[in-house]
């Protein structure tokens, strides 16, 4: 079985996201001995710019062999302003202003997609539905293609342009039961396809919490409780929102208790006395700041499905979630691992029960622990990936 990604980025620098999860899921196939994989992507690192980064050409990582591309044109610089007209209203756009639209916001990368449609695999996984190289190479490649979509209930689904998108696709790779229901409300034809439910499977790395605590020495006082933030610090992230929660709660509530948030900033936080931002950090901090923490927050309303919820059930801590996101509202009532919140009231009443029993928070992330055991481990992951593969290659 040969299969191949094609992805707007790639690497092991990129942080969070679709192509992420398409790095994992390429390795740990290659890895398993059973499929041969490549990549087809951009030079990009930066998703806000699409700048070219990486140096042209292929090269091995992780077991996978990566073609990467210059770019044509990458992100318009005035993008964020002209995207305003076309999305207050995305169902009335013409298919004339999508275009421009998806060639404004890039990366446009043809060499990329040209690549993948004359190269021999049996699969090409398009990874996520929203660029330019979804857009042109999903219709060009027809039944070889597959769609991860990694869609989220936003206004650039609704645009006409994917329609025919959706529709050119042999077969659909979902991370939930609720992005499925999603994209089939939306875009009808796709329940006639191939589908799979696979979500993202959970590796654990080493990392105790006395050394991640040692790393944010003197911003974390010892002993001291704490929530976990993980990710891009942004506000389309819901870290704003979140900071603010926290900050109203520790009004009420006053006390030790520390929110930290880990991952890049885009939109530095208010400084306030309890909150850490602990910026980047590598793989063994991570785990260490997930296994000490109270909780994990997770405040986005925008996730296909959220690695970092599976990952904090995976070291022995519950969750809290927007619970306007379907994807991680969803993880919480089928594993019961987690609670959720819509309002600040909503999260001053989770946060309570979790932090006033500790037997319900023990009970939790024991619950969600295995939930991903069953579900989002990788061996079970790729025997169900290569499965729908080779379901897709043979009507193909």
């Amino acid at each position: 079985m040969k299969v191949a990604f094609v992805t707007p980025r790639y690497g092991a620098e990129v942080i969070g996201g679709a192509e992420s999860g398409a790095r994992l899921l390429a390795e740990h196939l290659a890895a398993s001995g059973r499929a041969e994989v490549e990549v087809f992507s951009t030079c990009a690192l930066d998703a806000r710019t699409w700048a070219n980064h990486y140096r042209p050409g292929t090269t091995s990582e992780g077991g996978v062999t990566v073609h990467r591309f210059a770019s044509k044109s990458v992100r318009h610089p005035d993008f964020d302003a002209r995207s305003q007209p076309v999305l207050a209203h995305p169902e009335a756009m013409s298919l004339e202003v999508c275009r421009r639209w998806i060639l404004e916001q890039g990366p446009v990368c043809p060499d990329a997609v040209d690549a993948a449609a004359v190269s021999a695999n049996d699969v090409v996984a398009f990874y996520p539905y929203l660029y330019h190289p979804t857009v042109t190479g999903v219709p060009r490649l027809g039944r070889r293609a597959v769609m991860h979509p990694a869609a989220h209930d936003e206004a650039p689904l609704r645009l006409p342009i994917f329609h025919e998108v959706f529709g050119a696709a042999a077969g659909f790779v979902f991370q939930t039961e609720a992005e499925r229901h999603l994209v089939e409300e939306r875009f009808p034809a796709v329940a006639g396809a191939h589908q799979v439910l696979v979500g993202l499977g959970v590796d654990e790395s080493p990392g105790t919490a006395e050394a991640a605590r040692s790393r944010l020495a003197g911003r974390l006082a010892d002993g001291d409780p704490y929530l976990l933030c993980l990710g891009r610090v942004d506000r389309g992230k819901g870290t704003a929102a979140l900071a603010r929660f926290f900050d109203a709660y520790k009004a009420r509530r006053p006390g030790p208790l520390a929110l930290v948030f880990a991952g890049p900033v885009v939109h530095p936080i208010p400084s306030h006395p309890d909150i850490v931002m602990a910026g980047s950090v590598d793989e063994a901090t991570k785990w260490g700041l997930l296994r000490g923490a109270e909780a994990l927050v997770s405040p986005s309303g925008y996730e296909s499905f959220s690695i970092v919820v599976n990952e904090a059930w995976a070291a022995g801590v519950p969750v809290m979630v927007n619970g306007l996101c379907g994807p991680t509202r969803e993880h919480c009532e089928i594993s019961g691992g987690g609670l959720w919140y819509e309002s600040y009231a909503g999260f001053e009443v989770a946060l309570d029960r979790l932090r006033q029993s500790p037997e319900l928070a023990s009970s939790m992330a024991q619950r969600g622990r295995a939930y991903v055991d069953a579900r989002f481990r990788w061996s079970v992951i790729v025997d169900r990936y290569l499965a729908f593969c080779e379901r897709v290659a043979r009507r193909g």
